[in-house]
């Protein structure tokens, strides 16, 4: 699926960079933060658009616990992950749902999702920052997940 981009980062993504430390840590609960304000808006699109038939797609959206990067760039993809009990790949479904066939007409599902997210995501990455400005430390955790990692948001495989 198309790729998801946040803006509005570019001052503390320049503050990072200007205190010249370690802010890995705290860019990894940021992004985890964000990552779980976009799994949320796509929960939330997908029962909008009544794509629920077993649950299995919706429950399984999520993101994996820890990022993957090149270099210091770094990202996270949030889709739905596995199989259903059916054994039918749920990213399959929701390619298929968000797109459609010849036979079925495509729902835009994932592209209504990242407007309802559009604005708690850099918000929620800028509270994180701002209590790490405020107590000097990155949080342990982000949304109970563990951290992860980087400053992007992605969605898709």
């Amino acid at each position: 699926m198309a790729r998801f981009d946040m803006s509005g980062l570019d001052g503390i993504i320049r503050d990072m960079q200007a205190m010249g430390q370690d802010t890995g840590p705290v860019a990894d609960a940021m992004l985890m933060t964000g990552a779980e304000q976009v799994a949320e808006a796509w929960r939330r699109s997908a029962e909008e658009h009544e794509l629920r038939d077993t649950g299995d797609m919706i429950a399984s959206i999520g993101y994996p616990r820890k990022p993957s990067g090149i270099g210091s760039a770094k990202s996270i993809d949030i889709y739905p992950q596995g199989v259903d009990r059916k054994g039918v790949r749920n990213a399959e479904k929701a390619f298929i749902l968000h797109y459609g066939t010849s036979k079925r007409p495509g729902t835009r599902w994932v592209d209504d999702a990242d407007a309802y997210c559009e604005g708690t995501v850099v918000p929620a990455m800028e509270q994180i920052w701002n209590e790490f400005i405020e107590t000097g430390r990155a949080p342990s955790s982000a949304s109970g997940r563990g951290v992860g990692g980087g400053i992007s948001v992605q969605r898709g495989k």
